[in-house]
């Protein structure tokens, strides 16, 4: 995925420069000589510091960093596009369009390290993801434990797609919405936007930041509700400690939102709370490695190899039906299954895998559209709230029927 968003989107009709990339559908401008990590620098300078910050303010505010660093990424990429699209609109020459000017030239100089974060960063911690899962933990809930984290995420992954079909919501959209909710918020959005992010032209490529942010505000808004209503709910239903905990680490988004809903109750429905979470988690590989296969399984069936060969084009790139990294997170999860890394390296990894989702959630953030996100994002907001009764009632009745 290197999203080419409205921060690196010039004034229509201005000319490229070396300060400034092409206008869209253009030509894209000569890249330098200079060494990829000149070049690179203050893109991934900007992504670092935004990273702290955002890590910052999440110790005082109660949201994801993740969220925060996309939140910031939106701010900064929606305020340099619209300095672009004033001073491209007078058309005077003056403050506004030195500011665009000025808008312009940030956008070109960044644009090199920030696409590689959004890409390559994002992909390593999906990586490192897996160094936080332990099978022989997950193996501990028992067969009835599984089978209800099981059956939710399935039902939840498989009922989002078909509600977001019914409600016409862009088919991208519903996959990120579908795979946050089911399986465990930001980094699994994440995770799936480094397989079906991306596209062939702008328009497609913004889409796909959108659907990246619609995604993350609706696991944000309803994951935030369940940490108050679902204590709640388990103390009105009168379910036990571990009862409790397991529909919790079934149903809700957020791994920070699960430890705070699960220590609302107890000690006894964190721990069971955090375990089966940890086993959603792992379902992860399989649902991401599929819908590798379904992209790659599409593009062939869009571009016959035999098109590209007679027409003496070059064959197009196409998706690996299993992503590298997805293979990286499986074998993660089998060397931390091992017991053989001490708890300090787990412990530093986890803040580093949080560090690399929120370096990539900025960079990604700098390609969302608010504009358009305001637009269209109604019927997204009805789709979360139907997956998100979905995620809660089916776990409710597994708990109830098998635990």
């Amino acid at each position: 995925m290197t999203p080419t968003n409205d921060l690196a989107t010039p004034t229509p009709g201005a000319t490229a420069t070396p300060d400034q990339p092409a206008p869209s559908g253009g030509p894209a401008p000569a890249r330098s000589s200079a060494p990829w990590i000149r070049r690179a620098a203050p893109g991934l300078a900007l992504c670092a510091v935004a990273t702290a910050v955002a890590y910052l303010l999440a110790q005082v505010i109660p949201l994801s960093p993740l969220v925060l660093s996309l939140l910031v990424g939106a701010v900064v990429g929606s305020l340099l596009g619209s300095l672009r699209r004033a001073g491209g609109a007078s058309g005077a020459v003056g403050q506004g369009t030195a500011r665009a000017r000025w808008a312009g030239s940030l956008t070109s100089r960044t644009q090199e390290g920030t696409s590689w974060t959004a890409k390559r960063v994002l992909r390593a911690g999906v990586v490192l993801l897996g160094l936080q899962l332990s099978l022989p933990e997950v193996l501990a809930l028992g067969w009835r434990g599984l089978a209800v984290v099981g059956i939710t995420v399935a039902v939840t992954f498989s009922a989002t797609l078909a509600l977001g079909r019914a409600l016409r919501v862009p088919r991208v959209t519903s996959l990120l919405v579908a795979t946050g909710f089911s399986i465990c918020g930001a980094a699994a959005i994440s995770a799936m936007q480094g397989v079906v992010g991306g596209g062939d032209d702008e328009r497609t490529r913004r889409e796909n930041d959108d659907a990246v942010a619609t995604a993350l505000a609706l696991v944000t808004i309803f994951g935030s509700l369940a940490i108050f209503v679902l204590p709640w709910l388990a103390g009105l239903l009168g379910l036990d400690d571990d009862r409790a905990g397991l529909w919790i680490g079934a149903s809700v988004q957020e791994v920070a939102q699960v430890v705070t809903a699960g220590g609302a109750i107890s000690a006894a429905a964190l721990a069971t709370a955090t375990v089966s979470k940890l086993a959603r988690v792992v379902l992860l590989a399989p649902i991401v490695a599929g819908a590798g296969v379904v992209k790659a399984r599409r593009e062939r069936v869009a571009r016959p190899a035999d098109v590209g060969v007679a027409a003496g084009a070059p064959a197009a790139r196409r998706t690996p039906p299993v992503p590298l990294f997805v293979v990286g997170f499986l074998v993660a999860v089998l060397v931390r299954s091992t017991g053989l890394l001490p708890a300090s390296v787990v412990e530093v990894t986890t803040t580093v895998t949080t560090l690399l989702f929120t370096a990539a959630m900025f960079a990604m953030g700098l390609g969302v559209d608010a504009a358009h996100l305001v637009r269209t994002g109604r019927r997204a907001l009805v789709l979360g709230t139907a997956s998100a009764a979905v995620v809660t009632g089916v776990s409710l009745v597994a708990v109830l029927l098998l635990a």
